[in-house]
């Protein structure tokens, strides 16, 4: 029992050493995100997103990549612009590009997973754009696409005709940044859950699960070269895991560097990663905008990219002599969190700034209400607070 509550505190301590190391990146991920979201419109994406075309689908991903990373926001804007006309394929593009293209997902893996992850998951997510116009191309389900639009026009409604402000004036305005700190926010609002539930797996797993586990389900993990079969399996892993978490993109990654730390190879690294379009909650809102077949298309599509672009990046970082050494990964657990250098700067800072982002946001439009609308959200927040116990009871055991 003693080992128990030690190991429970161990994971207890680990969790908050994980979200002390990453609060400064979602800070400042969300203040660019929001900075973005405010002074570029919805309403100037849908007038420059039209058919698939190299032009459309550039810009799709430049709007998805200036977006914001919380695929639940990323999916009701991916479904706003193709009701309104935008192409499949660059739909497709921004709901990739604002899910792996993103500032702030960056910055965080920048901090738990290395320099090789970052160009790793920018380098891939232009991969999965390529990969899914291709694809799509060839097996476009015209009549599909077609009921599926339908569909999304029917649940968006009308709302356009509204005045596109000036970012000009909007920047240079107190009601700009007023709307900033609304944005900010409503970024962690939508977040939140999934944050704490990631960070709170990723700490139970990196303590109560042993090596051996990893070694059997990431078939290889932990071999300097593992062979082609091994990486193949991994990829293929990847999502399942993902799948099962289900947690969202930021939250994935804090659980993809216990993993790291586990010996899993590059590719099933980044095949975990990409994984947070082909999970379940985002396959259930799909099909709730489009249908069930349209939904299953769509993750078919991206199930097969997801793996393929694990496997191109990893063999195209091997040949360059460039793929982080799994083995020689730093266990989560053995790592020092709480020390005086610039994280600490950094968290002060940007705690600051979002109390006062939060405060303007409470004066101006009071609390921002919980979201039990749907089974589903209530069922996460449930997780979410059962986290939150498990994390303030672990910290407090006396060890």
């Amino acid at each position: 029992m003693q080992a128990f509550l030690q190991t429970w505190h161990q994971a207890a301590v680990t969790t908050l050493g994980l979200f002390w190391m990453a609060f400064w990146a979602f800070a400042l991920g969300y203040l660019i995100s929001s900075m973005i979201q405010v002074f570029v419109t919805r309403e100037r994406m849908r007038a420059s997103m039209g058919e698939a075309g190299a032009k459309s689908i550039g810009l799709a991903t430049f709007f998805g990549f200036i977006s914001s990373s919380c695929s639940f926001a990323a999916l009701a804007t991916t479904r706003a612009l193709f009701a309104k006309g935008a192409g499949l394929v660059p739909a497709l593009a921004f709901l990739l590009a604002s899910t792996n293209l993103v500032i702030e997902l960056g910055i965080v893996i920048g901090v738990f997973l290395g320099w090789q992850f970052v160009v790793g998951e920018y380098l891939g997510g232009v991969l999965l754009i390529l990969l899914m116009w291709l694809l799509v191309r060839l097996t476009y389900p015209k009549k599909l696409t077609e009921k599926a639009r339908e569909r999304a026009q029917d649940a968006e409604g009308d709302d356009s005709g509204g005045e596109v402000p000036d970012w000009k004036a909007l920047i240079r305005s107190r009601e700009g940044w007023r709307q900033v700190a609304n944005r900010f926010v409503m970024e962690w609002k939508m977040v939140w859950k999934d944050v704490t539930i990631g960070f709170t797996v990723a700490g139970a797993i990196a303590a109560f699960v042993p090596r051996e586990f990893f070694q059997a389900l990431f078939i290889g993990s932990g071999e300097s070269d593992p062979a082609f079969w091994q990486v193949l399996v991994q990829s293929l892993v990847g999502p399942i895991a993902a799948f099962f978490t289900f947690i969202g993109s930021m939250g994935n990654i804090p659980l993809a560097a216990v993993l790291f730390g586990n010996g899993v190879a590059f590719a099933g690294i980044m095949a975990f990663i990409f994984s947070d379009l082909v999970v379940l909650p985002v396959l259930r809102i799909q099909a709730q905008y489009y249908g069930w077949k349209m939904a299953l298309y769509i993750a078919a599509v991206f199930l097969c990219i997801l793996v393929a672009s694990a496997l191109l990046l990893h063999y195209s970082f091997a040949a360059l002599d460039l793929l982080p050494d799994a083995s020689q990964a730093t266990q989560i657990t053995d790592r020092e969190f709480f020390k005086v250098d610039y994280t600490l700067l950094l968290n002060l800072a940007f705690a600051l700034m979002s109390v006062g982002m939060f405060a303007w946001r409470v004066k101006s439009k009071g609390l921002p209400a919980l979201n039990t609308d749907t089974l589903s959200e209530r069922i996460l927040l449930l997780l979410a607070l059962l986290a939150l116990a498990w994390l303030v009871i672990g910290a407090l055991l006396p060890v």
